[in-house]
């Protein structure tokens, strides 16, 4: 993959359209909220809070809707010319002699019984 696609613009807005109603209304909340004489101060830090969130949800947003926009339009199918397709199996793990053993095994749990 060597460049991603755009997305789309109106779906990210669409997408993103709940977000910032609910953003909006937290700091129509916050500054509600206030004391009288201390709105901002009473506010400001709630506020950025709260924006910041939006900022961090939109931007994460935008980023997987580029990558995923780029995902979907790659196909599988399209390997590597002369790349062959393994069969796919059970993997063995690759360092046994740190694995437990297999519970199915009946003298594993008998031989650390022994040893307590």
């Amino acid at each position: 993959m060597d460049r991603l696609l755009t997305m789309d613009k109106e779906q990210f807005i669409a997408r993103m359209q709940a977000e910032f109603r609910q953003t909006f209304e937290q700091i129509a909340d916050a500054v509600n909220d206030a004391r009288d004489g201390n709105v901002i101060s009473g506010s400001e830090m709630r506020v950025r809070d709260v924006m910041a969130e939006l900022r961090r949800k939109a931007f994460e947003t935008a980023v997987q809707m580029r990558i995923d926009s780029t995902e979907s339009s790659f196909s599988p199918s399209q390997g590597r010319v002369g790349q062959q397709q393994t069969k796919q199996g059970a993997l063995q793990p690759q360092h046994a002699e740190r694995q437990r053993a297999p519970q199915s095994e009946p003298g594993a749990l008998a031989r650390r019984r022994r040893r307590k």
